[in-house]
């Protein structure tokens, strides 16, 4: 499984922490031999030709033992969330344990002009406030109480939709423990959310290319990540 977004500079790939190890072996044969530099916070790695891949890490002070910790398996606490619809679940070791889906009607935007469309705009932004707290009473119902029991958070979908959600002072705790990363997920059903807890596991790590090898990028920035 690999997914790619774009971040300044470059890109982020998401791999499975099995096979980080061998991603990395990729990565020094395509860009040459890499010098690599683990800390406490992450891991750095700088190929021959100038590019750059950094993810973080959970502990260890070798690529080995780093590796070994990322697979350990973790529980997740999953928000995904759409304006109109969410799913929000715990995921142990990449499944879910509990979840809460639900969809609620909000009617897209029109072009007309007038009486009418202020109405419908009225009616629209009030559906959405209910889709809106429908999903945070939801996180709010299943996160919370188990917040003591969850190594992160992972968030998904919409982003200003996540920031309402962020605003409600009763899942403060919940996106604190939110990692930087918001998953790119489609209308949020519990499909998506077993595959969102299949992500969740994933490393994100952050590649830069040098673009002064002449190299093509990868396609879809997934070469090193496949």
């Amino acid at each position: 499984m690999s997914r790619v977004r774009p971040v300044p500079g470059g890109r982020a790939v998401e791999v499975e922490p099995e096979r980080v190890t061998g991603w990395i072996g990729r990565f020094a044969d395509r860009h040459g031999a890499v010098d690599v530099r683990v800390s406490d916070r992450e891991v750095v790695i700088t190929a021959a030709d100038g590019a750059t891949a950094t993810f973080a890490t959970r502990g260890g002070t070798s690529v080995e033992e780093v590796v070994e910790e990322l697979i350990a398996p973790r529980r997740i606490g999953l928000v995904l969330v759409r304006l109109g619809g969410h799913s929000v679940g715990v995921a142990f070791g990449g499944r879910v344990e509990v979840s809460a889906t639900d969809r609620k009607q909000v009617h897209g935007r029109i072009r007309a002009g007038g009486w009418s469309q202020q109405r419908f705009a009225r009616r629209r932004e009030g559906q959405a406030r209910v889709a809106l707290q429908a999903a945070a009473d939801d996180v709010f119902r299943v996160l919370v109480p188990r917040l003591a029991q969850l190594d992160g958070v992972v968030l998904g979908g919409d982003w200003q939709a996540l920031d309402v959600l962020r605003n409600d002072r009763r899942l403060t705790g919940v996106f604190r423990m939110a990692e930087d990363r918001v998953l790119d997920v489609p209308e949020p059903r519990r499909t998506v959310l077993d595959e969102a807890a299949e992500r969740a596991r994933c490393v994100e790590i952050v590649i830069q290319d040098t673009g002064a090898t002449g190299r093509r990028p990868d396609r879809m920035g997934t070469g090193e990540g496949a």
